[in-house]
């Protein structure tokens, strides 16, 4: 059982050197490189005047820089916040807002912004070198280990604080309980800033394993994504069941072309059966694992392996049994059904709390008397069969979509304060088998507007609008303009009722 993260990926540094730690479209670094470099990004971070167990920014996307700085900013002490480099400037300026952090490294050039008085480094500014670093200034026990941002409901995001001991949590149990090989190759496709990437970062670095990384630029463009996906070596998959789902497209995705694939391990959204039978077909010596958990949990607290056992059983898949160490309860007061409620999750790897939000954090977190953990009302419903749980949506206005969770209101927000739109509610479309398909935007425009613009110019002002505020992810694919939508008894707009007409 490992009991320092840090400690833990320099012994094998010390031990192991040469080991491939890191591939990157066949550019690679050792053990040994990564010890070094993030040596002298905690070195330079050490030198500069940062309060003590202050944030950090990092932006960038999937280089080996990134996780060298990482490691650099748990050694000198301080979480660190990971920012997509393909994100908007507004999402970096709004972090730093929520976050107070005082620095940010630029992995990649940083957008066009006003950072005035915050302290920009960049690699070139970290020497190289052999440092001595002071491991009593490493983050540990209870200190934040990183920051992830999610959607918000307000237009801000939250800032989910995880500490070390959470990450310990989830990173024993991934290595004990998914039977894994012995120094695991890990795809790694998942961008940084999304916290589905700790399923492949810290369980590789800590087993003495690689990371094989699929970039954010790869996935988006199909042609590179084929042509790239069958010359990359890995044995573990992780990704969303919609990533894997996109990659059925490509007539290689089997076990001919990718023997050594042995295992998949799915997070962020619910495992489709009909993808679950497709994989096995596929992949048949191969282990499917389905799992389950929050953002605010540390990545995941339940899994099942999908056996031709349970797939026999099972229309809807079960997302799996609770981690040794967590306890799951349902509230059955918001329950539709017997049985049915909100998932409740108590343990060692939840999150104290949203960063400079205790409004959010009281709502969301709570602590009984004589409990040792804090538990997190997750916002997802679901029902036990025995020891197995099983996931039926959200009960509040919040989805998961190509697994990221996106917060309804928070796209609602900025559609509403568009100065064509008189009120705009996003809606999920879902599939046959319970996924969001689509986001669909129901917008009432305000008077005259409809007789200035045609449709395709409305949406192509509107979704410009929206850019400059949210995540591409959170964009409407589809854009319907009404005459009125509808209003509920209070004399808002009825959302439950948007949603159950665009899924008619």
């Amino acid at each position: 059982m490992i009991k320092d993260v840090i400690k833990k990926i320099d012994e094998i540094a010390v031990n192991d050197p040469d080991r491939e730690v890191y591939d990157y479209l066949g550019e690679t670094n050792t053990y040994g490189d990564l010890k070094k470099r993030s040596d002298a990004w905690a070195h330079k971070l050490a030198s500069l005047d940062i309060p003590e167990k202050d944030p950090i920014m990092i932006w960038g996307g999937q280089k080996f820089e990134m996780i060298a700085s990482f490691l650099g900013c748990v050694k000198s002490g301080h979480a660190y916040i990971p920012i997509a480099s393909y994100s908007n400037a507004e999402r970096l300026t709004m972090i730093q807002d929520v976050s107070k952090s005082q620095v940010v490294l630029a992995i990649d050039e940083l957008p066009d912004v006003d950072l005035d008085g915050i302290q920009v480094v960049k690699p070139s500014d970290v020497e190289d070198g052999d440092f001595a670093i002071d491991e009593s200034k490493f983050v540990e026990g209870d200190d934040n280990f990183y920051i992830i941002f999610t959607s918000g409901t307000t237009g801000k995001p939250k800032g989910v604080q995880i500490s070390h001991d959470n990450l310990l949590s989830f990173v024993n149990w991934e290595l004990d309980d998914f039977n894994l090989p012995e120094h695991p190759s890990f795809l790694a496709q998942a961008p940084y800033s999304f916290d589905l990437s700790v399923m492949s970062l810290y369980p590789a670095l800590t087993a003495a394993g690689r990371l094989v990384v699929l970039p954010h630029h790869i996935t988006q463009n199909f042609a590179q994504l084929f042509s790239t996906l069958p010359k990359l070596q890995f044995n573990v998959w992780v990704s969303t069941p919609s990533f894997a789902q996109m990659c059925f497209l490509d007539k290689t995705f089997n076990s001919e072309h990718h023997p050594d694939l042995t295992h998949f391990l799915f997070c962020g959204e619910e495992l489709p059966h009909t993808e679950a039978a497709m994989l096995k077909k596929k992949f048949p010596e191969s282990h499917i694992f389905n799992t389950y958990g929050p953002t605010e949990t540390t990545v995941a607290v339940t899994q099942v392996e999908i056996t031709d056992e349970i797939l026999e059983k099972y229309d809807r898949l079960p997302i799996g049994r609770a981690k040794e160490d967590t306890k799951i309860t349902i509230d059955t007061s918001k329950g539709e059904k017997p049985g049915e409620g909100e998932i409740i999750i108590s343990g060692p790897s939840v999150s104290k709390g949203y960063m400079h939000n205790p409004e959010k954090t009281e709502a969301a977190f709570f602590k009984n008397d004589g409990d040792e953990y804090a538990s997190y009302r997750s916002g997802d419903a679901g029902f036990f069969d025995g020891d197995m749980l099983f996931y039926r949506g959200r009960i509040d206005f919040q989805i998961k979509f190509n697994g990221y969770r996106i917060e309804l209101e928070e796209i609602n927000f900025y559609l509403t304060k568009n100065d064509l739109v008189r009120y705009g509610v996003a809606a999920p479309k879902y599939n046959k088998d319970h996924a969001v398909q689509q986001i669909v935007a129901e917008i009432e425009l305000k008077d005259g507007v409809r007789r200035k613009y045609s449709d395709a110019a409305l949406t192509k002002m509107i979704r410009e609008d929206l850019a400059k505020n949210v995540m591409p992810y959170m964009i409407p694919q589809r854009f319907i303009y009404k005459d009125a939508l509808p209003i509920s008894q209070n004399g808002k707009v009825d959302i439950k009722a948007v949603i159950k007409e665009v899924n008619k």
